[in-house]
């Protein structure tokens, strides 16, 4: 019955786990912090010169300049020069949860803006390297704002028509809850699983109510363009989660299944430079 067994079809039914706890069976613990968001300080009285170091703007006042500070275990892997392209701010969620924004301008006037929710045990810290080069190789700016709270690119004045949501592993869950909500200009899936009590237990065939992540049954309601990568050999997340959501997703253009690392970043740049003008002409 559904590839489950009768004793735990009766733990399912009678004691169904709760999201949290499938949560918890899929995500790793965070990483100790490489990063930390703080203000930048005071201008001095009437504009005469900096105020003394350690002056620092209140967060929980009207919104000022934040800075990035990166510890050494973040591994930054360009100059200061790099870094102070980026520009970061503290946000809240829905839930009222604090949430750390980074907008990376890789390219001056770029098309499109990604809005990146990275996978499990990493940070903004250790993520912000792989941001500025990803960004750069496409032409696109990078925006990180993991709830999935897309209104803070707003203050940006991004449209929705220039936003390409991008989500890997756990952070296929956000992406696809936003993009099956509101139209964007594209979709990339990397390493997307099907639900969460599909990658609890495997050989689970239906989504029962009591799933936190069912990707399967939200990915057909995407309107926009979506690319699926996964690799072949994924032992993280079956490859058999992706070629699922991709026979799912009425909007899916041709996946990417990654047998060879080399193959990603040009699947992805011919996906943005070349596909997408097309789909919009």
């Amino acid at each position: 019955m559904n590839g489950l067994s009768l004793s735990e079809l009766c733990c399912l039914f009678c004691c169904p786990p709760c999201p949290g706890r499938i949560a918890a069976k899929l995500a790793f613990l965070p990483p100790e912090a490489t990063y930390s968001v703080v203000p930048e300080p005071e201008p001095g009285p009437s504009g005469a010169g900096a105020a003394p170091l350690g002056t620092l703007r209140a967060s929980s006042g009207a919104p000022g300049r934040w800075k990035l500070h990166l510890t050494e275990r973040a591994d930054f892997q360009y100059s200061q020069r790099e870094l102070d392209t980026i520009e970061v701010f503290p946000s809240k969620s829905a839930r009222g949860n604090r949430v750390s924004c980074m907008y990376v301008r890789c390219v001056p006037g770029a098309r499109y803006t990604v809005l990146f929710s990275h996978g499990n045990a990493v940070d903004l810290g250790q993520m912000s390297s792989f941001y500025i080069g990803l960004g750069s190789r496409l032409h696109c700016n990078i925006f990180y704002d993991y709830s999935g709270n897309g209104a803070s690119a707003g203050r940006y004045g991004i449209s929705p028509d220039s936003i390409i949501l991008y989500g890997q592993s756990i952070g296929t869950v956000p992406t696809v809850d936003l993009a099956s909500r509101y139209e964007c200009a594209a979709v990339v899936l990397h390493s997307p699983f099907t639900s969460g009590m599909r990658v609890a237990f495997p050989d689970t065939r239906k989504t029962y109510c009591f799933d936190a992540f069912p990707n399967i049954e939200k990915v057909s309601k995407i309107t926009s363009p979506v690319l699926i990568i996964h690799g072949t050999e994924d032992e993280v997340i079956d490859f058999s989660h992706g070629l699922a959501l991709y026979e799912r997703c009425p909007k899916a253009v041709e996946p990417l299944w990654v047998e060879g690392a080399g193959q990603y970043l040009e699947r992805l740049r011919r996906f943005i430079s070349q596909e997408l003008p097309s789909q919009r002409a």
